[in-house]
């Protein structure tokens, strides 16, 4: 059922329960794993001109920093990418080249608080992907977190 999972990472708390639920499913389905995370062009435009190579390269080590804890996560093989540009664009065109079977993200990354459900990339990667996408939700800490998302890993594997 799925021969391709992408993760997509920014390394926030909220990706983290992604990563654990997507490798799960790469497991039960002896799936290949990518990871990728994408530096967002806007902030780096965004900053002073003297400051952009600084930032991006801030940027590109945190983006590293998120793949190497989806790797060290993983009992499995890895591809990982660092991307540059709007990050729902670059997830999908990603999904798009590899041919993904499913793109696994968080509901809120490093910009989530200003969002009520999903955050703006999980949404318009929902809308605009080539693969089915699984958005994982992180849980309240009074949760057992473990046992969700092995119930959550059954429901979607079941589906």
């Amino acid at each position: 059922m799925f021969d391709t999972v992408v993760v997509a990472t920014d390394g926030s708390e909220s990706v983290k329960r992604a990563v654990d639920v997507a490798l799960d499913l790469a497991d039960r389905f002896d799936a290949e794993v990518h990871a990728l995370s994408v530096v967002d062009a806007s902030e780096v435009d965004a900053s002073p001109e003297q400051l952009r190579e600084e930032l991006r390269t801030a940027l590109e080590t945190h983006a590293d920093a998120a793949l190497g804890t989806v790797e060290d996560r993983a009992d499995r093989e890895v591809k990982t990418a660092v991307r540059e540009g709007r990050p729902a664009a670059e997830i999908c065109e990603y999904a798009r080249e590899i041919d993904a079977d499913l793109v696994a993200t968080g509901t809120r990354g490093r910009h989530g608080e200003n969002r009520l459900l999903l955050g703006s990339v999980a949404e318009r990667v929902v809308r605009t992907s080539p693969a089915p996408v699984l958005t994982v939700r992180q849980l309240e800490p009074a949760g057992d977190e473990e046992s969700e998302t092995d119930a959550v890993a059954e429901t979607a594997a079941d589906a």
